[in-house]
């Protein structure tokens, strides 16, 4: 399993890859990286960095030329980038994290007794990680925006398959989020849709567990031209093992890829032809 003792520094706590094309990838929990004085202070089940979202960059690269991603190199332990900065939760009555989590997707604890962090640090540590993850992904959608007239959020995302402290039972493979369709045109949640229900093999459902966290929420607003959907994928579509040392299956992936190149070519197509509501 990579250790985030063993990881060199990040120059930036955000790595932006420019492109020139109308989608934007969001990237916000596949980061390993954190600062010594956090790590120390995590303990055994924390440092196993369970929640990571494993291999999203390497799942996604080389599947669309000229788009833009936009990477948090900070993991979720940090702070979470997919959460609103105010702490407030985004699945009212269900189980989730917070935006500073202090237990890990099974309710277990992440930190030594008495080195959680304080009111104080959680605001040192949104200002600054949260806060540059967003002025960078905002910077490049405003930017993808001015050129096209319109932008496109996919918001990349993966976890395992069961964890019984958040869903019931099994997750579908693929799990689309747009909020019950608020963040992006209808054309745009049909056409993943489409693509997803119709891969052999796997399950597709839409606007279930994962309605789409903060980022598609706050990004998507079709009625400004920007739209935003996240895809959460079940670790097992490219994965050998949802557990230590977390190893990307690549004959997984690779049956995998086109259907996710294909969302992402369709998801440019509407941009370019204008097949949007604007």
């Amino acid at each position: 399993m990579p250790s985030a003792a063993t990881l060199e520094t990040p120059v930036s706590p955000v790595t932006v890859t420019r492109g020139n094309g109308p989608i934007v990838l969001g990237m916000p929990h596949t980061g390993t990286w954190l600062p010594e004085k956090i790590l120390s202070k995590l303990n055994a089940n924390g440092k196993k960095l369970a929640d990571t979202d494993w291999h999203i960059d390497r799942l996604y690269t080389d599947l669309l030329s000229d788009v833009t991603i936009v990477k948090a190199n900070f993991h979720r332990y940090v702070i979470d980038a997919n959460r609103a900065p105010s702490g407030i939760s985004l699945y009212p009555g269900q189980n989730t994290t917070g935006l500073c989590p202090v237990t890990d997707f099974d309710n277990q604890p992440i930190y030594k007794d008495g080195c959680e962090p304080d009111e104080a640090e959680i605001e040192s540590r949104r200002q600054n990680f949260h806060a540059a993850y967003h002025a960078a992904l905002q910077n490049e959608l405003q930017r993808i925006r001015d050129i096209y007239g319109t932008a496109i959020l996919y918001d990349c995302h993966s976890i395992r398959s069961t964890i019984p402290f958040l869903f019931d039972g099994l997750l579908p493979e693929f799990n689309i989020g747009t909020n019950n369709g608020e963040t992006c045109d209808s054309v745009i949640e049909k056409s993943v849709w489409d693509i997803c229900n119709s891969a052999s093999g796997y399950s597709t459902v839409l606007n279930a567990r994962f309605k789409g966290g903060w980022t598609t929420r706050h990004y998507g607003q079709p009625q400004n031209n920007i739209h935003a959907i996240q895809m959460e994928l079940a670790q097992r579509t490219h994965l050998r093992e949802e557990n230590s040392p977390y190893d990307y299956d690549k004959e997984k992936a690779e049956a995998l890829r086109p259907y996710l190149k294909d969302i992402l070519v369709k998801l440019t197509e509407l941009v370019q032809t204008k097949l949007l509501v604007s």
